[in-house]
């Protein structure tokens, strides 16, 4: 049985249809690592299908995790999940992600861990995206996630347009999450004005420059997507 990943409680269970894609694309993702690699763990029912997959495969590996829950999951598997702060570079993270545009644009963090998720994409040799076939849109659209700073969080939400708190616990590094609820028509026009403003730790948009390969399935295929 998958591990209870925490992820957007705001989204219903999957079908069992997409939790089918969901664990196609899992496999698919797991057959990318290699014997011994020091692999990034993301956050979410998704990427949760990745841990029992990795386990029953090789528990040789050196994991670093988005998320509590996601430590505690894979620990309680018995794969070795170190904290963020003993290596510096990771040869593979794994993650899913909310909506996948098609050029290479993503919304993650509907979970509240993008910080995080950038932290370990950004730090690993290959960020590999896995996803099912509900993943994919014709363009982006809000919410895009968001994490504050609690300082000066009023004068934050004054300079910023569109965002909305949500009713949620704080991150696990003390930031607030919220939500961009404007309009959407450039992503990277959007990404730079949100980390423009004072407050804004991170937000939920990942460049195609980001990603290396997308995997997403749809039925019985399962196809890569390189950005």
């Amino acid at each position: 049985m998958t591990p209870d990943i925490a992820s957007d409680p705001r989204k219903p269970e999957p079908s069992a249809e997409m939790a089918a894609e969901m664990k196609a694309a899992a496999a698919a993702a797991v057959e990318l690592i290699e014997p011994g690699a020091v692999v990034g763990l993301g956050t979410g029912r998704t990427a949760g299908q990745v841990l029992p997959l990795l386990a029953a495969r090789d528990r040789s590996h050196t994991c670093v995790a988005t998320s509590i829950a996601t430590a505690t999951a894979a620990a309680e598997l018995g794969l070795t999940v170190v904290p963020f702060t003993e290596i510096d570079r990771l040869d593979i993270a794994i993650d899913g992600a909310d909506q996948i545009a098609p050029d290479g644009w993503l919304i993650k963090g509907g979970g509240g861990a993008q910080t995080r998720e950038r932290i370990v994409a950004a730090a690993a040799e290959r960020f590999v995206v896995i996803a099912a076939s509900d993943k994919e849109v014709s363009r982006l659209a809000p919410p895009v996630p968001l994490e504050l700073l609690a300082y000066g969080l009023k004068a934050t939400l004054r300079e910023l347009d569109c965002v909305e708190l949500r009713e949620a616990p704080i991150s696990p590094d003390g930031g607030v999450l919220a939500d961009y609820v404007g309009p959407l028509d450039d992503p990277g026009a959007l990404a730079a004005y949100l980390y423009g403003a004072p407050g804004v730790i991170s937000h939920g948009l990942f460049e195609p420059a980001l990603v290396h390969d997308i995997i997403v399935a749809r039925g019985a295929e399962v196809k890569h997507i390189q950005p």
